[in-house]
């Protein structure tokens, strides 16, 4: 085999190797509205800001809402309802970094769901809760 050959073909199979070990943080990165097209396309229905912000206002059962730490209008930051420790603005207007990377959005409505809701949140309350959220302006 000559060598510009062989220079090639190494080439080739070192873009498709870094090409595998990149694909799962292209994975990853998300905007908000590709998160809600997901949610809406699990739950088989439109979401519905209206229903997201009394979702997010209501207590559910249990001690807290997700207000109770993010505020009413989550626009500002907030504050944990027992630690106390300080939660950046929620709202997408206010925060760029919100709801960008499908993990962390997905623990947290894991984590924060456990709290208000003592369970998983539906795909539908996860569209709607998001719809809201992306209605806001800072």
């Amino acid at each position: 085999m000559n060598a510009p050959r062989l220079a090639l073909q190494l080439l080739a199979v070192l873009a498709a190797t870094l090409a595998l070990a990149l694909a799962p943080i292209a994975v990853q990165a998300a905007t908000p509205g590709e998160l809600i097209a997901g949610y809406t396309a699990q739950a088989g229905a439109a979401p519905v800001a209206a229903r997201g912000q009394q979702f997010f206002n209501t207590t559910h059962g249990r001690e807290w809402s997700c207000g109770s730490c993010h505020g009413a209008v989550p626009v500002q930051p907030g504050k944990h309802a027992s630690t106390g420790k300080p939660i950046g603005a929620l709202a997408p207007a206010a925060n760029a970094e919100r709801f960008t990377d499908a993990a962390k959005t997905e623990k947290w409505f894991r984590r924060n769901c456990n709290d208000v809701v003592g369970r998983e949140c539906t795909a539908a309350e996860k569209a709607d809760v998001m719809s809201w959220l992306l209605s806001l302006k800072s």
